[in-house]
């Protein structure tokens, strides 16, 4: 070869890697592909990494046989099944780091990975305004899978938030509407005063008097009381140790710390006529003992010892919140837990209960070419709640079930190698919780009714213990008085400035009516002042968001009409 030939190859090796480096330095996208990685039978060859954010749950992290974050059974089940591997360039522990590290990120100091779960609706907010995220009316339209479409279909409000000018820049992860709140109350405290489980205000006052003063549990003191839940950082936890079925027993849908679309505008339900007598009905309460004399102090998961402990009667919350509870039927000869629907409101409606209808918005780096691969992968996490693909039953047999003796097992200490608790495998993908579509808890109610437990879902609901069962079948049977909340944009600008100011206000304001601190007039001065201080400038700011929202038909651009 002569020497011509021979510089003109090392001029085009030269040329050809500088044109590479430039293809990967553009943006801050880490997605790891090359221009050969073709999808063939489900397949990617050669295999693309997708780099991801991460919060970091309480479950997560706790990984049996050696692995770890990047290399475990879900991340190798990818990469060979799919030629996909997922690996999380950013973690965060509680939501507070999360969302800093995002932060950081956004400002350059680290790279924004591929996908992003963000949780924080101001942060959404900030992303979109960044440019840094991708715009992905079309990706939706184009890859996401019809059965996805189908659930996506049935949550449009959830796009509310990541809507700008008709364009659409995320997606609510796995939207689904999630289990309603049940009552916990000790059965034999019931049986033992001759009482039956309350259904309305009047008797809900009659049952936690009696476990107050009547000495339920037969140790001749007065140390018991009837009702416990949380009033450290609001009135309405939403999930658990929630009093929020006594102001909606006098407000209705009208529910504090949230906004509800009241005849085409939105309203504050903490400044809803009603909450002064909902007050009122606490303060009584409490002056009398019935409530946690802490409850100020105390947040949604102190509010349960008192129950867990055997002091208190009743408490509200999600179905699984008896696992959390039920060391009482340990620790206490004889005591019993049994879940009732919540109580009906003062003109005979039912009680209203805050719907949840998804965590959190995926988002994408704006340089992010592989939304094909994402979609792919997407609608395989959720074999797992459709019980169909390799998923049926969990996703990996031997962590979150297992099949011993030709039986499938989801008790973690009958696997074939016991294990102390079931591995959430589901949670090594790109979220905190798997993807369901169980509803408030639909496989519980159809297994009460007869349906034989022939599907994966079908066999791990019907693996729970009977009470949490229950629990669940009371909630779909309620599932009517679950209510989102209306407003799930970012802080509008008002917001920003005394949103603080207004809630920290609302919050003393109730507590000290509630302890006796204040007169019950003083709920009127709340929301005289509320509304001065900055209340109808936010109300008129959400509804403009709320109006703008709507304004442009995004689902049809999405193709999911």
């Amino acid at each position: 070869m002569n020497r011509k030939n021979v510089m003109w190859k090392m001029l085009s090796t030269i040329m050809l890697s500088a044109l590479v480096v430039a293809g990967c330095s553009s943006g801050e996208s880490n997605t790891v592909a090359t221009s050969e990685s073709v999808l063939k039978d489900g397949k990617y060859d050669p295999p693309l990494t997708m780099t991801i954010a991460k919060q970091q749950d309480e479950n997560s992290g706790k990984y049996i046989n050696g692995e770890s974050l990047n290399d475990n059974v879900l991340t190798r089940w990818g990469e060979e099944k799919l030629g996909i591997k997922i690996e999380t360039t950013l973690l965060g522990g509680d939501a507070s780091q999360y969302n800093t590290k995002l932060r950081l990120a956004l400002t350059g100091s680290e790279k924004l990975p591929d996908v992003l779960p963000v949780y924080d609706t101001m942060l959404i907010n900030d992303l979109i305004e960044s440019g840094q995220v991708k715009e992905i009316t079309e990706d939706i339209a184009t890859y996401m899978p019809d059965r996805i479409k189908e659930i996506y279909k049935q949550y449009p409000s959830t796009f509310n938030p990541v809507v700008r000018d008709g364009k659409v820049y995320g997606m609510a992860i796995a939207p689904n509407l999630t289990e309603g709140e049940v009552m916990l109350i000790r059965q034999d405290w019931l049986d033992k005063l001759n009482l039956k489980a309350p259904t309305t205000l009047e008797e809900f006052e009659q049952v936690i008097a009696a476990f107050t003063n009547d000495d339920p549990d037969g140790n001749g003191k007065q140390d018991t009381y009837g009702f416990t839940f949380s009033g450290k950082d609001s009135y309405n936890t939403g999930w658990v140790s929630d009093p929020v079925m006594i102001f909606s027993a006098y407000t209705g849908k009208h529910l504090p710390r949230q906004w509800l679309n009241d005849n085409g505008k939105l309203t504050y339900g903490s400044v809803a006529p009603g909450n002064k007598e909902a007050l009122g009905k606490l303060r009584d309460w409490y002056s009398k003992g019935y409530l946690n004399k802490e409850l100020a102090t105390q947040g949604a998961w102190d509010a349960l010892s008192d129950f867990t402990e055997g002091k208190a009667g009743i408490i509200v919350g999600r179905p699984w919140l008896y696992g959390s509870v039920k060391d009482v039927e340990k620790n206490i000869e004889g005591a019993k837990v049994v879940p009732y629907p919540t109580i009906q409101g003062v003109n005979g409606d039912r009680t209203y209960q805050t719907a949840q209808l998804n965590d959190g918005v995926f988002m994408f780096n704006k340089d992010f070419q592989n939304m094909e691969a994402f979609f792919l992968y997407y609608d395989k996490m959720y074999d797992a709640a459709f019980g169909t693909g390799e998923f049926k039953y969990g996703y990996a047999q031997g962590y979150d079930y297992d099949i011993v003796n030709e039986e499938v097992t989801f008790d973690p200490q009958q696997f074939n190698t016991p294990l102390e608790a079931v591995q959430g495998v589901g949670k090594m993908a790109f979220t905190k919780n798997t993807p369901s579509v169980d509803g408030p808890g639909q496989s519980y109610y159809d297994l009460a009714n007869g349906v034989e437990p022939d599907t994966g879902v079908l066999l791990q609901s019907d693996s729970r213990d009977q009470t949490t069962k229950d629990g669940y079948r009371i909630s779909y049977e309620n599932r009517d008085s679950l209510v989102p909340n209306d407003f799930n944009g970012p802080p509008t600008p008002t917001m920003q400035n005394i949103w603080e100011q207004l809630t920290t206000m609302e919050q003393e304001i109730f507590t000290k009516i509630i302890y006796g601190n204040e007169p019950l007039e003083a709920f009127d001065t709340f929301v005289k002042q509320w509304h001065e201080k900055g209340g109808d400038e936010v109300t008129e700011e959400v509804n403009d968001w709320y109006n703008q929202a709507s304004k442009t038909d995004v689902m049809a651009l999405m193709n999911l009409k």
